[in-house]
């Protein structure tokens, strides 16, 4: 009888410890999305842990205003580079000029992301904008890695296929370009489609795609599991055999000097950018992949504090590319220096005709005319 009553003093003590709980509004779940209510949503201790940690108060809004104090100037330049002082597009470039653009529509949404993360995690703007700016972050992302391979075939083909008529390629760079806009923000439209913005009752703050709510945990995990592998895994096959097919291409052309040469220096450019794009891009999507898996399956640890560090990581991409485009292409680097020298498009043609009618001696260090006059340099 004692043991009787035992017991149901305990079931009686249990159900008035989930009464309490549920009133308010607060229990333990596992996985990062916490319990769902009517008012919000009450996350682990974990996940609390993470939301108010420097990890994502401190350390990311910092490399968000490298992000921004970086590539909003240097993509700026860019655009304005490949727009208004390249007169001869070729494929290359019109890809590059679409990564810029890409690059420059992130990081001008970059600053709501900095305030909110110094702000406590906690999101002040509305749902309408919490929502572009997280189409705009994954927008960005796979964007970019589609033009990445689409450079990477292009590169290929500049390699093996040199005879490519110009005009032909250009019109197909640009059609590709305008398809994978509109594809890439096609894709992003379900992101609209269910909350981002999500009240934590336990920290008394709102948040920006951070907590996903039980209810609606299935169509995200759907949503990212599906462009991580599409929007990532296969870009990432492109470039790979990409560059694996142009390493077999010159390796049969060695026994040519001039032409080895000539062909490895455009091999330097898809190079850099895949590296630029493993170190970049492959972490954060292994990541997304790997914590959408596990918040699907419930799990005690779902790796988000790996996850969003390495998304904000994934973001300096976006400042990246332009000193790519410097170091890699010399048309770039002059076009640069010519805008900062405040040189017109016309005082550069005058000074390249005016240097080539000239004849350079070295013995001399002098430029000598075909009339027979001789001009000192400096150089």
């Amino acid at each position: 009888m004692a043991l009787r009553t035992r017991w149901f003093l305990l079931l009686l003590l249990w159900c008035c410890v989930r009464t309490c709980l549920s009133q308010n509004n607060c229990a333990s779940d596992r996985g990062l999305t916490g319990t769902e209510t009517v008012d919000g949503v009450c996350v682990t201790s974990q996940a609390k842990n993470i939301l108010t940690s420097r990890l994502t108060t401190v350390f990311i809004p910092v490399i968000y205003i490298v992000v921004f104090a970086v590539g909003l100037p240097a993509n700026a330049l860019a655009i304005w580079v490949f727009l208004f002082r390249t007169k001869k597009k070729h494929p290359s470039s019109i890809f590059m000029a679409n990564l810029a653009l890409s690059d420059l529509l992130f990081v001008i949404w970059v600053p709501l992301k900095i305030a909110y993360h110094f702000n406590g995690n906690n999101w002040i703007y509305g749902e309408g904008l919490c929502k572009v700016l997280v189409a705009f972050f994954y927008g960005n992302m796979y964007s970019s890695i589609s033009f990445i391979a689409c450079m990477s075939v292009q590169r290929y083909r500049a390699v093996v296929h040199p005879l490519s008529t110009q005009h032909r390629s250009n019109c197909i760079a640009v059609s590709v370009s305008i398809v994978i806009w509109v594809v890439v923000w096609l894709l992003t439209i379900p992101l609209y489609l269910y909350d981002q913005q999500v009240r934590v009752l336990n920290l008394e703050i709102l948040t920006c795609h951070d907590v996903t709510k039980p209810s609606q945990k299935e169509i995200a995990a759907g949503y990212f599991l599906t462009m991580g592998t599409v929007g990532f895994v296969v870009p990432t096959v492109v470039c790979v055999v990409s560059y694996v097919l142009m390493l077999k291409s010159l390796r049969n052309e060695m026994e040519d000097a001039t032409i080895t040469k000539r062909r490895q220096k455009a091999v330097v450019l898809i190079v850099t950018v895949l590296v630029m794009f493993l170190l970049c891009f492959t972490p954060s999507n292994i990541m997304l992949l790997v914590h959408y898996i596990l918040l699907l399956g419930e799990a005690d640890n779902n790796l988000y504090g790996f996850y969003i560090t390495a998304l904000c990581l994934a973001s300096l991409n976006s400042c990246i590319d332009p000193f790519v485009y410097y170091f890699i292409s010399e048309d770039f680097r002059d076009h640069v220096k010519n805008t900062f020298l405040c040189r017109s498009e016309r005082t550069v043609e005058r000074m390249r005709v005016s240097f080539s009618a000239l004849k350079y001696s070295k013995k001399s260090n002098t430029y000598t005319s075909d009339s027979g006059n001789t001009q000192s340099t400096q150089c």
